[in-house]
């Protein structure tokens, strides 16, 4: 009985705080300048892939999780909240809260930007305030290709996009070592060592 009324609360919860979300307008509202009280953690996870769970099931309907993604804000104490004025509740993300399921590159050399977009529809160009980063999964050894979006929220790569940014990438030399990296908007990434490449390609 007290996990159906849990249950009943916490959707009518949930409901108040799509409202709320919604009435913030079109475009991103301010989250990084709201301060609420934290009210505790809401049953809500952001799998790897991208998908979004609430209470254990998929959130099927992508227009809401849009709206939720834009009331998302990582704080400095590494967790994930849904924020609206009034309120401020923790979430679960089990890698990034994104996932970039599309690259656009054009131009090239000290001119090439690299555009990418998220399964929430973010669009952002990697340079010096969005960033990559790379990171060697500790289980299997592959490499993790992350992208600031806003604020301290990270998009993984999905893996054709991985390849397709790879696949972009050259020897380049920074601070007096040769890195297999990438360039956008004038900024340099390093991936890896280039000797280390080779030895992972044989």
């Amino acid at each position: 009985m007290a996990v159906h009324e849990t249950s009943v609360r916490d959707t009518a919860g949930l409901e108040a705080l799509i409202s709320r979300a919604a009435a913030q307008g079109k475009g991103l509202p301010p989250v990084d300048r709201w301060n609420p009280e934290f009210c505790g953690d809401l049953d809500m996870e952001i799998k790897a892939d991208g998908t979004w769970f609430y209470m254990g099931t998929p959130i099927g309907r992508q227009p809401l999780v849009r709206l939720f993604s834009t009331v998302l804000r990582k704080d400095a104490d590494g967790k994930t909240y849904l924020v609206t004025p009034v309120e401020k509740v923790g979430i679960r993300v089990e890698d990034a809260p994104f996932l970039a399921v599309e690259l656009n590159v054009s131009g090239s050399g000290d001119d090439q930007v690299m555009t990418f977009r998220t399964n929430v529809g973010d669009v952002a160009e990697a340079g010096a305030e969005n960033p990559l980063r790379f990171v060697v999964d500790a289980e299997n050894g592959g490499l993790k290709p992350y992208l600031l979006v806003r604020g301290r929220l990270e998009a993984l790569l999905a893996r054709a996009v991985m390849y397709d940014l790879v696949n972009h990438g050259e020897d380049i030399v920074v601070d007096g070592k040769s890195m297999f990296a990438v360039r956008s908007r004038g900024a340099v990434f390093p991936i890896m060592p280039s000797g280390q490449l080779e030895m992972q390609s044989r």
